[in-house]
């Protein structure tokens, strides 16, 4: 969602086009509806966009009862396939929607559309003031210093990633196929090519191995920034006691009535305050807590090498010869307290 937004501000100012309010559309994702002020603080939003771009909270009257008209942004990258595909349509119907591009290439955006869209990413999005409050109070009591591990390990992640694990318990399996539909994993010299190009999520049982050849001790407070339905955990938490989550330290009543997309938000907040922070995906999510830890100076972030590990493993390395390999692939990154994929976040410059 906090991508989406990046994007909708960057091309609104490209268009010279109001902005109104965002409507989410999280059913996808969480089977649930919600509004952008569940989430984030909307008079701070519109205040921070001031000069930027105009927000209205509202359709003026004369649009209220339309349909916008829809445009598909999927496939359109850069300043000129909007200003030239883009604007006479809102020109002609005055209201459009748009469906967020995927490979935006930001790169080529003109230095005041650049400047719209880092003002919304680093300045712009404040939690709305309930939200934010439950996550202080989540930040404070977590045990300091903490690593934030951002685990992807859910059915529908791994059916969707078409790969094939080895080792999984019944439950976990049953869970898959449930959520597998048409993406059939890949088998044979394909299911190998497939995992050797990085597309396989690690287990937790994977990550706990890499995290022992970067010497991160077992006792570390570790915060797991994950959703529901995560699999096969026990296979981090056996190596690595001192985990904690949301559900940890909130309320039963408080975790119950939150919507999906505020935990997250809980998650993001947790991560972009932690004094580490891993992920074993390269996901929306990484990227924007990636650019904000960046922002703000907290560089100690690492991407877990899903590829590296598949090719090592391919090779038959295990044991100590699998630790130095893995080590010497994460090492220095490690060191130097940066993910790699930093260099690839939404902006390059500090306002």
């Amino acid at each position: 969602m906090r991508r989406d937004l990046c994007d909708g501000v960057g091309i609104a100012r490209l268009l010279n086009a109001t902005l109104v309010l965002p409507k989410f559309e999280v059913a996808a994702y969480w089977n649930e509806s919600s509004g952008f002020a569940d989430v984030f603080d909307v008079d701070y939003f519109i205040g921070q966009m001031n000069g930027y771009v105009k927000v209205a909270k509202e359709l003026p009257p004369e649009l209220a009862s339309k349909e916008p008209y829809h445009v598909d942004c999927s496939k359109r990258k850069g300043q000129f396939d909007y200003i030239e595909s883009v604007l006479p349509s809102l020109l002609e119907h005055h209201y459009i929607s748009i469906t967020p591009a995927m490979s935006q290439r930001r790169d080529r955006y003109p230095q005041y559309a650049k400047a719209a869209l880092c003002q919304v990413c680093y300045n712009g999005l404040r939690l709305a003031k309930p939200v934010e409050k439950k996550a202080r109070e989540l930040l404070e009591a977590i045990p300091k210093p903490f690593l934030s591990l951002h685990l992807r390990f859910e059915p529908d992640m791994v059916a969707y990633s078409q790969c094939e694990y080895k080792g999984l318990s019944p439950t976990s399996l049953e869970a898959i196929e449930e959520t597998r539909g048409d993406r059939k994993p890949w088998t044979g010299e394909l299911a190998e090519i497939w995992r050797k190009r990085g597309k396989c999520p690690l287990t937790p049982r994977e990550t706990a191995l890499i995290f022992q050849a970067l010497h991160i001790p077992t006792n570390t407070n570790i915060y797991l920034a994950a959703g529901d339905g995560l699999m096969e955990l026990e296979g981090f938490t056996s190596v690595y006691t001192n985990v904690v989550t949301k559900s940890s330290f909130l309320t039963s009543d408080d975790f119950s009535s939150m919507h999906g997309n505020t935990k997250a938000a809980l998650d993001y907040y947790v991560s972009i305050n932690s004094d580490y922070y891993v992920a074993t995906f390269f996901g929306n999510m990484d990227k924007m807590v990636a650019a904000m830890r960046a922002f703000n100076g907290k560089q100690r972030t690492l991407f877990l090498s899903r590829r590296a590990f598949a090719e090592f493993t391919y090779k038959g390395l295990e044991g100590k010869e699998l630790n130095q390999a893995l080590w010497k692939t994460h090492r220095d990154d490690f060191a130097m307290g940066r993910g790699s994929a930093l260099s690839d976040c939404f902006c390059e410059f500090k306002l």
